[in-house]
């Protein structure tokens, strides 16, 4: 958290942590936590849909023909979201239509969140997305939902106030994040490993800091653990010279699952949604109520399967597309100067030895100043993440040079008997982030800390930057502004806060074990569908086919180490609009994530089932093959001039093989 090797070596460190020790150990007990009492949903807002465990969302073609006639058949109601009406045909633009009240550009973690955030106030809501739901920055993060402890060393050392206001809202939304999806986050600890003795007091002040700032939003407290403890938690932790070390909490999500949920329950409340659909063009009138400026009133929208474009009109156009907010903002004012400064960073997936099960690890200090995090996700180790300019793409891929830097940190903490090899690594990923420039601010060359929302004079508002964490804040802020903007009507202040995403309402830390033995599933198995899924587990076990053994009766793995199986996918088509190959295979579940080789060899079975369920043709299974192999070379499968993994696939399709059980690593 803090890089104390660079600020006070010697006499002058002891004596400022001690004192700082002091004053926090005073502040903390004064200010120490709570017992948190968190207040019931219902009696804020009474959510009636989302406990209907047999819900079913409308279709894709249903959702682009409530896009085409501009939410018309899509009627209001008085207490609850929207209700999607009988789409009855092509009706004559009138002026007195009951159009979409937001059409919102973008369907990440900011755009679904807005999304939600609107319909749950009963306005009319409308969200396309280019490519799929997630495909971007928000299914490539570090999985942490945090306050940030790198802003709040730049708070201490800087006395920076604002940064003091980051971190404060980002432990207030930590909270909310880790109850509105408690199947899909929860705590992690992660320890801070000390090599110089006067750094123990120093990063243990830091970490009581946090928990100060947290209040009665704060996790677990944080606590100090000697040499032995460390080591019992991180056997394969560098011993030599190893004082002990600093262990403070914060949380960990499954990314693109967690915006999935987002997405549907927004659809659940009335929302209509559409991924692979991508706007082209803004059509603009002369506003009478100001003066005569010309004004966004639509949208050309294009179906990117199919080819077939529509106009869709609403109140106002929210552009929430992280990275490539310029692109739609150039659509309004074709001159208009960039915002945003995209930067990469690159993730990269071990075996899970090389680090510990239960546990994280920080380095605060690595060899340039940055700081790294080692991370146990979904039975693997996460190591990342770097921070370099970049260009856009929409799936760049890391630098080999980034690469090899996350794995020379990984060994600086390393046991000398064990080394992480360029083979060993399982998968490896870059997201953008979208750092961004005020347009309004005089510095236009300065990046904001946090986010901005601004709103062109055609009438364009765009909401860039954040963070994962703080999703529900900046999308309730974008939506308090698009109100005002826009003149809308909503029934209500937001409720997001209150209201528990899809699959956690019925949902309990123990419901696997109904679930296997209802459904005669392994209990890795269950716990992965209860963890992934919630309460909606049981609609995916309930596509779950015979395996034709004694046990376990039901649910067939893609892959043996993974606990993926193929109703997983079923559930993906007709629940959660899987698209394509890599929709299911990074997206609606995260073997890409972990295993690029697994996902290899689960890619013929995947396009088999989805071929089932969308009615694929031969040349559209063959395309999958290859764009999905195209997508795999992204995330660390390489790309060799002599292999051709597609046509090496196609001709394996018919081969009745052994699924293998275990491997030692991945050499992505």
């Amino acid at each position: 958290m803090f890089r104390g090797r660079s600020y006070m070596p010697g006499r002058r460190a002891f004596a400022v942590t001690t004192t700082t020790t002091l004053a926090v150990g005073s502040a903390y007990l004064y200010f120490r936590p709570q017992p948190i009492r968190l207040e019931d949903a219902s009696s804020v807002y009474d959510v009636k849909r989302p406990v209907n465990l047999s819900w079913k969302p409308p279709t894709r073609d249903q959702m682009l023909a409530h896009l085409g006639t501009s939410g018309i058949y899509v009627s209001r109601t008085q207490e609850d979201g929207p209700e999607l009406g009988e789409v009855k045909g092509e009706k004559k633009e009138s002026e007195d239509d009951d159009i979409f009240d937001l059409l919102i550009v973008g369907g990440g973690a900011t755009g679904a969140g807005t999304a939600l955030d609107a319909v749950s106030r009963g306005l009319k809501v409308a969200c396309v997305e280019r490519d799929d739901f997630s495909s971007g920055t928000s299914s490539k993060s570090t999985k942490l939902v945090h306050g940030g402890v790198r802003y709040l060393q730049k708070a201490v050392f800087e006395l920076d106030y604002e940064q003091w206001k980051l971190v404060k809202e980002a432990l207030r939304e930590r909270r909310i994040f880790l109850d509105t999806a408690p199947h899909l986050s929860h705590m992690l600890p992660i320890l801070l490993p000390i090599y110089n003795w006067w750094q123990l007091p120093y990063y243990y002040a830091g970490c009581k800091l946090y928990d100060v700032l947290a209040g009665k939003e704060n996790m677990e407290s944080a606590y100090w653990v000697g040499k032995g403890k460390a080591l019992e938690a991180f056997p394969t932790l560098k011993k030599e010279g190893l004082v002990g070390g600093v262990v403070y909490y914060d949380g960990q999500h499954n990314d693109s699952r967690m915006n999935i949920s987002i997405m549907m329950t927004a659809v659940q409340h009335g929302a209509v949604v559409a991924n692979y659909t991508e706007v082209t063009e803004l059509h603009k009138k002369a506003d009478p109520s100001r003066n005569g400026q010309e004004r966004i009133y639509a949208a050309t929208v294009k179906d990117n399967l199919t080819g077939k474009t529509m106009k869709v009109r609403c109140r106002g156009v929210i552009n929430a597309t992280g990275p490539f907010s310029d692109g739609i903002r150039q659509l309004d004012e074709p001159s208009v100067q960039n915002i945003v400064a995209p930067s990469a960073g690159v993730h990269i997936s071990l075996p899970s030895y090389f680090g510990s099960k239960s546990m994280g690890l920080l380095d605060p200090a690595t060899s340039d100043g940055r700081v790294i995090f080692f991370l146990p996700w979904q039975g693997v180790l996460i190591a990342g993440t770097t921070d370099s300019p970049t260009n856009l793409s929409q799936n760049p891929i890391p630098d080999e040079k980034e690469i090899q830097w996350i794995l020379d940190e990984v060994d600086h903490y390393l046991s000398p008997d064990v080394k992480a090899r360029r083979e060993d690594i399982l998968a490896a990923w870059s997201g953008i982030r979208p750092l961004v420039k005020d347009p309004e601010s005089k510095n236009t060359e300065s990046l904001v800390r946090n986010h901005i929302i601004n709103t062109s004079k055609g009438g364009l508002m765009t909401i860039a930057g954040g963070k994962w964490t703080t999703y529900r804040a900046m999308a309730e802020e974008t939506v308090d502004a698009a109100v005002k903007e826009f003149n809308l009507k909503p029934n209500g202040p937001t409720r997001t806060h209150h209201l528990k995403l899809i699959g956690g309402h019925a949902w309990s830390k123990v419901m696997y074990i109904k679930l296997l033995q209802e459904y005669g599933l392994e209990t890795e198995v269950a716990k992965h569908l209860s963890e992934s899924y919630g309460d909606r587990a049981w609609t995916v076990a309930s596509f779950a086919n015979p395996t034709g053994e004694s046990w376990p009766k039901h649910g067939i793995r893609f892959y043996r180490r993974y606990p993926y199986i193929e109703a997983e996918c079923r559930y993906a088509c007709r629940c959660e609009y899987a698209q394509t190959a890599v929709d299911f295979l990074a997206r609606r579940i995260r073997l890409s994530f972990l295993d690029i080789h697994a996902t290899v060899v689960a890619l013929p079975r995947v396009i088999d089932i989805m071929s089932e369920e969308l009615g694929w043709d031969a040349k559209r299974r063959a395309e999958e093959l290859e764009s999905t192999i195209k997508f795999l070379q992204s995330m660390g499968l390489g790309s060799k001039p002599d292999r051709d993994y597609a046509h090496e696939l196609s001709e394996r399709r018919g081969e009745r093989r052994q699924i293998p059980i275990e491997r030692s690593a991945g050499g992505a």
